[in-house]
């Protein structure tokens, strides 16, 4: 990918609702700051100024988030009534995300669940990160999960990496980041969470490639295109395949839609006096959106 600009913005989907956007690594979605200049959101305004919505702080409405290192899917809603049937999906947690990443050391597992808890550092210093539970000066820690597959094993400039799939079930800010770390296997230049000694690299190798959002009666199914490969990043040299990348999603996106056709038969099943009912409580709410706060996912 070239470096970043404000023209270089690459549209992945788009309708009358929605936009998925293919974020570039190291730029904000946006900021308050007014030295800021270049950020996703600024982007969306060179290229759509039509489409921005000035009763918006931003003029856009971002459905989820990534870090200022990540690269990937990003969705945006284009209207009111748009941005709620994508809040009803990640309320339901029926969104898939699927991330790409180089992490160092060669993991054996082919396939491993991640179900450490995630918290915020107290430490003096180490006060922007997150932490594993069990860590000293872990406040807080929340349940989450993450599924793990292998897909190769190479080298990055002659280390040791491994490249694998990250599907996070949850969604902890710095979650895929805080995990992989925990594991012995931090991603390739998150200087983060490397301590400061991954320094190298000339981004973090961590890229939201997937992303599934049902928003009856529309489906948002996208990939971004997979930046970790030979003929894109020369350092990254595959040696043995594990799992190949189409197979382990064709696994992933299965599963997806075996749990969302067990979800509709249940809704179906339901009576109608029950959905009128079961109204959302301001608690429900506030848990909800404090919940799509923290879906960084990495």
């Amino acid at each position: 990918m070239e470096p970043v600009c404000i023209e270089n913005l690459h549209i992945l989907y788009q309708s009358l609702d929605f936009l998925v956007v293919n974020k570039h690594w190291d730029i904000r979605i946006d900021s308050k700051m007014w030295y800021e200049k270049l950020t996703v959101q600024s982007q969306l305004k060179y290229r759509f100024p039509e489409l921005a919505d000035p009763d918006t702080y931003y003029g856009f409405r971002f459905c989820h988030q990534l870090d200022f290192s990540t690269s990937g899917a990003l969705c945006v809603a284009l209207n009111k009534e748009a941005a709620g049937r994508a809040y009803k999906c990640f309320k339901e947690r029926t969104v898939t995300k699927a991330y790409l990443a180089l992490v160092r050391g060669t993991v054996t597992e082919k396939c491993m669940t991640i179900t450490l808890a995630v918290g915020k550092n107290t430490q003096e210093g180490f006060t922007h990160m997150m932490c594993a539970e069990g860590t000293v000066g872990c406040d807080n820690a929340k349940p989450c999960q993450t599924d793990l597959t292998v897909l190769q094993h190479g080298l990055y400039k002659g280390d040791p990496v491994t490249k694998v799939l990250l599907q996070p079930l949850t969604g902890r800010t710095h979650q895929l980041r805080v995990h992989c770390s925990a594991l012995g296997y931090p991603i390739v230049g998150d200087f983060t969470y490397s301590f400061k000694k991954d320094v190298e690299p000339y981004r973090m190798m961590l890229h939201a490639y997937y992303l599934r959002i049902p928003v009856n009666p529309e489906l948002i199914e996208v990939t971004a295109p997979d930046p970790f490969r030979p003929e894109v990043d020369p350092y990254w040299v595959p040696i043995d395949t594990i799992h190949p990348l189409c197979q382990a999603m064709k696994q992933m996106t299965h599963k997806a839609l075996v749990s969302e056709r067990s979800r509709q038969m249940h809704e179906q099943e339901s009576s109608p006096k029950t959905m009128e009912t079961s109204e959302e409580t301001e608690e429900q709410r506030a848990v909800c959106q404090q919940w799509l706060t923290e879906w960084a996912g990495e």
